[in-house]
């Protein structure tokens, strides 16, 4: 097991970073740990605190763009990032539920807890 990031709060504005993962030593981590953080965001694998953790990513995120040299060229970025992969994602996931490999059930809809 990894450490993809973990973020401690020492105290008021004493925040500090840590990851097992050295992305400049080997750039194909970076895609690994997308490829990993969308099927885990996609399915029950969360564990049960998804708002919080939610939450957290998104006031990094906004962290990292309030201190971005060029935030509009960013934004840009990650708009057309998370566009492409969001597409790859959806393609990928119809062709798992056109083999039998996958079933998706809608936002708040969970699967039965009887097999029938």
């Amino acid at each position: 097991m990894k450490k993809i990031l973990e973020v401690l709060s020492y105290g008021p504005g004493d925040i500090r970073f840590k990851t097992d993962f050295h992305p400049p030593l080997n750039p194909n981590t970076l895609q690994d740990v997308l490829i990993g953080a969308m099927h885990s965001m996609s399915t029950q694998l969360w564990g049960g605190d998804e708002t919080s953790v939610l939450a957290m990513i998104r006031m990094l995120a906004v962290a990292d763009l309030a201190l971005s040299v060029n935030r509009p060229d960013m934004v840009r970025f990650l708009d057309k990032q998370s566009k492409v992969m969001g597409q790859v994602f959806k393609e990928a996931t119809q062709e798992m539920v056109r083999q039998g490999k996958a079933v998706v059930f809608p936002p708040n809809v969970l699967p039965s807890a009887i097999k029938s």
